[in-house]
């Protein structure tokens, strides 16, 4: 197979026919499965083998920030490259993992300054919550009732390891794996969309936590659960501002804020999975900032290495890092860990990535991209078969229905999210749908005309899929 990037007709069969029967690729049914081979990347486009563009209206998963093959990450990486690849962060420490995690502790709300690496986002949910129970059986308040139990939101999504499955609330994720985790206490969101709309895996709601509230009446559950039961709740897990998977689902003003001050009043510890929505993505670098909100554990992930290398973080306070400290007798240390936890090329680029935000004053730039897409979300809200849209910053989510009036939903079988998301490509976008709910969610680089076009194009596809009788399937 060559490797300078001259693909024949017969490689890029050959590629495709490997791709179907070896690579088993997330979230996707493989009997339905079609390639579509990404080969290079240039600024907010992803280029096939066949030298097709698209415009990335995913972020390649949430995760793009300043855009592909940008030459100061690259340069970050080739000059780490010159030093060494990896070490392990076990022990041993590295100057570039050293200073990333000095200045995440300058940029991140205040008093979270002490940061544990790890591989991904889930991996930073899971550290997450087994810090915080370890930290009740350790800390100087314990004694009295165990706090072993997690409070989360309806439709909630922070990865999918065990553990963060627990905490989950999108049943058909998690629904399975029930008998091999612990189940959070959750309570409804205040973000659903009205009418009966399905879950944004396309079912039905059924789960009395899955069933639209208010943030008063969420507000007012959680205020009467902390008083029967806070005194064995470990901690309240959150994305703040907008629950991203489960739908872009935003919730209303204050209501971050009010939940902050619910578990302070009843001295619960706050988990903010910032893993989806941290780095800008809501128009300022973490969201929580926006109702002034410090957590006691802050999850990021994604947007960390502005979508180059995996990685993740758990950053948290020195009141609870300091109930782990002791002796080697103790038993008091965190035993998790990762091989790649720390890894310096990541750490490099995280750096780097950083660099630029202050550099270039990304977050300077947001408003005029964030109202721009408002201006198209205000406009494609107004199609015959849109229910609902909503915006969060540089995330929207478009809902897609049968029947705008009652907003019934399209059959699941009807896959209309998938089908829209499919027809987008040959308009030169590349999108990813929850469900029936469109989302478009670009690098933060995105240029307002390139936002234009990206709006236009999911705009064609949604229409030509809402016309078109035929049920294509969509990876």
């Amino acid at each position: 197979m060559p490797t300078d990037h001259r693909i024949t007709a017969a490689d890029l069969d050959t590629l495709r026919q490997w791709d179907r029967e070896h690579v088993w690729h997330a979230f996707t049914q493989m009997q339905e499965y079609e390639p579509l081979l990404i080969e290079r990347g240039e600024g907010v486009f992803l280029i096939d083998t066949e030298g097709n563009r698209y415009l990335d209206g995913s972020a390649s998963m949430w995760c793009n920030i300043h855009g592909h093959h940008h030459p100061r990450l690259d340069a970050a990486l080739h000059r780490q490259l010159q030093r060494v690849a990896h070490t392990t962060n076990l022990g041993l420490s590295n100057p570039t993992t050293v200073e990333l995690a000095r200045r995440l502790v300058e940029v991140a709300p205040a008093g979270l300054d002490k940061v544990f690496f790890s591989g991904d986002g889930s991996s930073a949910t899971e550290a997450a919550l087994k810090i915080a129970f370890q930290y009740w059986q350790q800390c100087d308040r314990a004694g009295g009732e165990p706090r072993t139990s997690f409070v989360a939101l309806g439709e909630a999504y922070h990865g999918d390891t065990l553990g963060a499955i627990g905490v989950g609330g999108v049943d058909r994720f998690t629904a399975l794996f029930a008998p091999l985790t612990f189940q959070a206490i959750r309570v409804p969101t205040p973000g659903l969309p009205a009418g009966p709309s399905p879950t944004a895996d396309g079912g039905p709601r059924t789960d009395p936590s899955s069933q639209a509230a208010t943030a008063a009446e969420t507000l007012a559950r959680l205020d009467r659960l902390f008083s029967e039961q806070g005194s064995t709740i470990a901690a309240v897990i959150m994305e703040p501002l907008v629950q991203a998977a489960g739908g872009i689902l935003v919730h209303p003003p204050g209501f971050l804020a009010a939940v902050r001050e619910l578990t302070q009043r009843h001295g619960i510890l706050l988990i903010l999975d910032e893993i989806a929505v941290g780095f800008g993505r809501t128009g300022t670098m973490f969201a929580c900032e926006q109702e002034d909100v410090s957590p006691d554990i802050l999850c990021l992930g994604k947007g960390l290495t502005a979508g180059y290398l995996p990685m993740a973080a758990t950053l948290t306070t020195t009141q609870i890092w300091e109930a782990f400290l002791g002796r080697h007798s103790d038993g008091r240390a965190f035993y998790h860990g990762h091989t790649f936890g720390g890894n310096p090329l990541a750490a490099a680029v995280a750096l780097e990535s950083l660099n630029l935000f202050r550099d270039e004053r990304l977050l300077d730039q947001l408003p005029a991209k964030i109202e721009r897409l408002r201006l198209h979300v205000d406009r494609l809200s107004k199609l015959p078969m849109v229910g609902e849209c909503r915006q969060c910053g540089l995330m929207a989510g478009i809902d897609l229905v049968a029947d705008k009036s009652s907003r019934t939903p399209y059959p699941w079988e009807a896959q209309m999210g998938s089908r829209a998301s499919l027809a987008a490509r040959k308009h030169g976008a590349l999108l990813r749908q929850l469900g029936d709910t469109v989302v478009l969610m670009p690098p933060l680089s995105i240029s307002l005309p390139e936002l234009d076009a990206l709006a236009e194009a999911a705009e064609a596809g949604i229409m030509e899929a809402t016309e078109t009788p035929a049920v294509p399937s969509l990876q």
